[in-house]
């Protein structure tokens, strides 16, 4: 009986080197320019994540500064 592990690798390898190109894409040195769009785009992400960050975080500290109320006994 063969070695499912050793099957499966060679499956792996045989669709690897038939289909590596078209699955990893095009080459790393092929990637084009960034456009001024795409920046102002990733800008405008990091932007709201930090506003909405801030307002967590401070919604957080004023519940965090109440005092608790210890229970009283009945």
């Amino acid at each position: 009986m063969q070695d499912p592990l050793l099957v499966i690798q060679a499956v792996r390898a045989v669709v690897a080197s038939a289909f590596g190109p078209a699955l990893h894409g095009p080459p790393e040195h092929d990637r084009g320019a960034v456009s001024i769009e795409q920046v102002l785009w990733y800008a405008a992400a990091a932007v709201s994540v930090a506003v909405v960050a801030a307002i967590i975080w401070s919604q957080i500290r004023t519940t965090a500064s109440t005092p608790v109320q210890s229970p009283s006994a009945p």
